[in-house]
């Protein structure tokens, strides 16, 4: 049977998805219950019929943003692997890409968001532990044999740190470069094809 969510779930969904973007914008402190509700044309009042706290919010928002980001790359990838590229060669393309660099909003969460995971609440940095190992995993799927496990958490960590980087020089010639330095080297250290 084909049922049409209810009101209350498409405000929910509306909710988490304005959140998602907030927080790789914002950072997590940079994302107030009152501006979320705004956003998402929503009154203040009805948060709590939709989340018990911030925090639950917070960690919802960070697993949509996650999941998300990861429907992005994924996509990337497979046009990269449709010409010939592999696996490991698609996904290091496209996570270290230029429109990568140029869409925090709708981005990789663990790289906008890694320097604050720690001070969170339990509850979002465990939210926070589930991406990172989410993007451990696809990258050791992509290795398809190639190393253990510890070798896709290295590459994981060059892929975060790259763009986290780059996005510190900005959206620009120096920013680019990095990434572009980066993807050779991760591509030469590990013979990529």
């Amino acid at each position: 049977m084909d049922t049409q969510p209810t009101r209350k779930e498409l405000s929910h969904e509306r909710i988490v998805e304005t959140a998602a973007r907030a927080i790789r914008r914002g950072g997590f402190n940079g994302v107030g219950v009152a501006d979320i509700m705004k956003e998402a044309g929503l009154t203040h009042g009805g948060f709590y019929a939709h989340f018990p706290s911030r925090n639950a919010l917070l960690a919802e928002a960070l697993e949509r943003a996650g999941r998300d980001s990861a429907e992005r790359i994924e996509k990337s990838s497979a046009l990269r692997q449709a010409k010939g590229a592999s696996a490991l060669r698609a996904l290091v393309e496209s996570y270290l890409s230029d429109s990568h660099l140029s869409s925090t909003e709708s981005g990789c969460p663990v790289a906008a968001l890694a320097s604050e995971m720690p001070r969170q609440a339990a509850e979002v940095r465990d939210a926070a532990a589930r991406r990172v190992r989410s993007l451990i995993g696809r990258v050791q799927n992509a290795l398809t044999g190639r190393g253990a496990p510890d070798r896709a958490a290295l590459i994981a960590g060059q892929l975060v740190g790259a763009l986290q980087l780059a996005r510190a020089l900005g959206d620009n010639t120096e920013g680019k470069a990095l990434l572009s330095t980066t993807r050779r080297s991760l591509l030469a250290q590990y013979d990529i094809t």
